[in-house]
């Protein structure tokens, strides 16, 4: 079962923009993944932001987060120290084909974006019984009869 698939290419994006804008603070959404009986949960770090200014979409096996932080200041106020990151923030990974997009839900509690992706039910175990034939005397000329058109195997 996979959560997230690998993207080298974003990953080569993030450390381009760093080198290109020198940006070298904390990662403006953290996240954290994990496995919770048939549920993945995905936790999104978005202190400061308001629910309303969060984007959640889906399409088809990729999940993008998009969120807006604005700063408290207001206009005559005089700035001393600005390390808050502001502005929009956009954070995307890929699903495993193993999970159902159609049930995704999300809710935010203390500044933290929850993602609750379920298994797809094909995904999941099943159990498969298994038959016995009990043979018997009836049984046995259909057996010999099958056997003797089968070809013998070279040794």
């Amino acid at each position: 079962m996979t959560l997230l698939r690998f993207d080298p290419f974003r990953d080569l994006e993030r450390l381009t923009e760093q080198a290109l804008t020198g940006a070298r603070g904390p990662r403006a959404m953290p996240m954290e993944a994990f496995r919770r009986d048939d549920r993945f949960l995905v936790a999104l770090d978005l202190p400061g932001v308001d629910p309303g200014d969060v984007d959640v979409t889906v399409e088809r096996n990729v999940v993008t987060v998009r969120a807006r932080r604005a700063p408290l200041r207001q206009d005559g106020d005089q700035l001393l120290v600005d390390e808050r990151p502001q502005g929009e923030f956009s954070r995307q990974f890929f699903l495993g084909d193993n999970l159902d997009t159609t049930r995704l839900s999300a809710e935010v509690d203390r500044g933290v974006l929850v993602l609750g992706i379920p298994v797809a039910e094909a995904s999941k175990p099943r159990k498969v019984e298994i038959s016995t034939s009990s043979e018997t005397a009836e049984d046995e000329p259909r057996i010999a009869e099958r056997a003797s058109r089968e070809e013998p195997a070279n040794v």
